[in-house]
């Protein structure tokens, strides 16, 4: 093959990629032509292209007018599979449904990914209405307790953040690396990070690294509406997920089977 058209090729990749990132991100909201043009410094011509060519394989929806782009089905066997063929995932999903069985609250599973956490699983209360963490979704690490005990297992000179002024979720996320640093010493001594309303307003979490790599890579979390926290059922809560994760540390080496990947 020459070398223009394998350019070529790896550019129309990298875009390709790009534009189902995009659409990934925005969820329910739907782009338009000129917009993700705009957003990806690609000629419009060429979007319209590669749109229509992803539309015509299922990895792009579009509207009855044509003018209005989504993700696609297809997308989502990626997702699953990614998922499907976690044996951690598999594992930690019963612990997750007996943690909240026992608390009655949210439970979750979370990765680090670059400066941001992905949601792997999630157990939800039958107490309250869902909060926002689906999925699949990702929440900048410093804004919540999944997010901080991960960090907390790095030195702070380690610590995957972006450049110039942290991301804020609520009006209680720390926007300030000093202020993130101050959390994250105090999570370190007590072993477990606490989330008071930063990512969602009205909901407190507690996040626990799992240490089965080092760094760690996962954490659990346990969410719960502030308004019926109280100082006893956050020692309950405490207490159950510190022995989850116990439990869950004890028993994952065994299970992992297949190639080492990269986190």
């Amino acid at each position: 093959m020459a070398e223009g058209s394998v350019v070529r090729g790896v550019k129309s990749a990298a875009r390709t990629v790009a534009v189902l990132e995009v659409l990934a991100a925005r969820g329910e909201r739907p782009s338009r032509l000129d917009e993700l043009a705009e957003e990806l410094e690609i000629p419009r011509s060429s979007m319209y292209q590669l749109l229509r060519q992803l539309v015509d394989c299922g990895w792009v929806r579009t509207d009855v007018t044509g003018s209005l782009y989504g993700i696609g089905i297809r997308a989502l066997l990626t997702g699953t599979s990614y998922l499907d063929g976690d044996n951690r995932v598999q594992h930690i999903r019963p612990y997750l449904d007996e943690a909240s069985d026992a608390l009655g609250e949210t439970m979750h599973l979370a990765r680090l990914d670059g400066a941001d956490v992905v949601y792997l699983a999630t157990r939800e209360s039958h107490e309250y209405l869902r909060t926002i963490s689906r999925v699949g979704r990702r929440i900048p690490a410093h804004a919540g307790a999944l997010g901080k005990a991960l960090l907390a297992e790095r030195a702070d000179d380690q610590l995957p953040l972006p450049e110039g002024p942290l991301p804020v979720l609520t009006a209680n996320t720390h926007s300030s690396r000093q202020a993130l640093l101050a959390d994250l010493r105090a999570t370190r001594e007590r072993g477990y990070s606490i989330d008071r309303e930063e990512t969602v307003a009205g909901i407190t979490g507690f996040g626990f690294a799992l240490r089965y790599t080092a760094p760690a890579t996962d954490a659990i979390s346990c969410s719960v509406p502030t308004v019926r926290l109280t100082a006893a059922h956050e020692t309950r809560i405490v207490s159950v997920m510190r022995e989850l994760r116990s439990r869950i540390e004890a028993q994952l080496p065994p299970i992992i089977t297949g190639p080492a990947w990269r986190t």
